[in-house]
């Protein structure tokens, strides 16, 4: 089969024998995880943009349908998370080549959610080797690897009834690449901020204090009127405006801009009525169905929307500020 092109799918044998709920590359696209309701985790080589038949890994260890995987920065070595509905979060390691057991071991076992994990997402590498997870128990939670080897794990209330998602703030500074800093000012820390997405219909942006050494809720963004099930927070290269893309069950995408620290977040929604082939009675503003993910281009100027119909939507902003539909694939 020929190597596949940018217009065409590839579809992938998993051996999942359940519906798979989460895929993701890693940070050299050379490597995809995949989890399922099967309560494993799968691990492939990928060549060419596609899998090898004999390098498939299937990782055992939660005891509930595993919601999301995600992979940590490759400087922290091959590190691969995931969170189930068995209320666990697991980090996988791959013990080094060669060896004769070569393969996956569970490296950590986060326990102090008491409900199901639904997200995982880890924090920007200039930051450290951070986990955030969001659980059904209102709760949210961050994983911090110390230097020492130990696990550090900070755990505050959320949102009522649950949360969803979790996102990470980019670690540039908005406004970086514009107004850079006086030569020999010291370089200022990045910042640890991240967005969750919760059941309350809201989402709520999370900033550590370094000097009470905690979590507090900086901001809160309400628009949307029903559980919101999926928060983007865009890459940003030190441009001035920062981007949220929310997504929810009340069958809408949400874009928040942010144009500089101080001002407000502005609310646009996506209006899938313009696209082409959308049915002429679509509802302005309104997707066919659910709208589950959002995920940004890693440049952060196109969107993907993924939606219970079986479509997804990727999405630009053009010159005039608008959002436009660019492209869309079926399942």
């Amino acid at each position: 089969m020929p190597s596949a092109t940018a217009t065409e799918a590839v579809p992938i044998e998993t051996a999942h024998e359940d519906m798979i709920h989460d895929a993701q590359l890693d940070y050299y696209g050379k490597r995809l995880a995949t989890c399922s309701s099967d309560r494993t985790v799968k691990v492939f080589d990928v060549i060419g943009g596609e899998p090898l038949k004999s390098s498939g890994h299937t990782l055992k260890g939660h005891t509930g349908p595993v919601w999301q995987v995600a992979w940590a920065h490759p400087k922290f070595g091959h590190i691969l998370a995931s969170c189930s509905y068995d209320g666990k979060v697991l980090i996988w390691g791959e013990r080094s080549q060669g060896t004769a057991d070569g393969g996956w071991t569970r490296v950590k076992e986060h326990t102090l959610h008491t409900a199901s994990v639904n997200s995982v997402s880890w924090a920007p590498h200039e930051l450290g080797a951070m986990l955030a997870c969001a659980s059904s128990d209102g709760k949210l939670s961050v994983l911090t690897f110390k230097d020492d080897g130990q696990w550090g794990a900070d755990i505050f209330n959320g949102h009522a009834i649950g949360c969803n998602s979790v996102s990470w703030a980019p670690a540039t500074q908005p406004g970086s690449l514009i107004h850079p800093q006086q030569s020999g000012a010291q370089p200022s820390a990045p910042f640890k901020r991240f967005a969750s997405a919760g059941c309350d219909n809201l989402v709520k942006i999370w900033g550590y204090r370094e000097d009470t050494q905690s979590w507090v809720e900086e901001e809160t963004l309400d628009g949307h009127t029903d559980w919101v099930r999926d928060v983007a927070w865009a890459p940003n290269i030190g441009l001035p405006r920062s981007y949220i893309a929310t997504a929810s069950q009340d069958k809408t995408v949400l874009i928040w801009t942010k144009d500089s620290l101080t001002s407000p977040w502005v609310k646009t929604a996506l209006d899938p009525s313009t696209a082409s082939g959308a049915p002429s009675a679509a509802a302005v503003g309104k997707f066919p169905d659910v709208v589950w993910r959002v995920s940004w281009s890693l440049a952060g100027n196109i969107l993907a929307v993924s939606c219970g119909d079986g479509k997804v939507t990727l999405w630009k902003e053009n010159l005039r500020g608008i959002w436009e539909c660019v492209s869309d694939m079926s399942s």
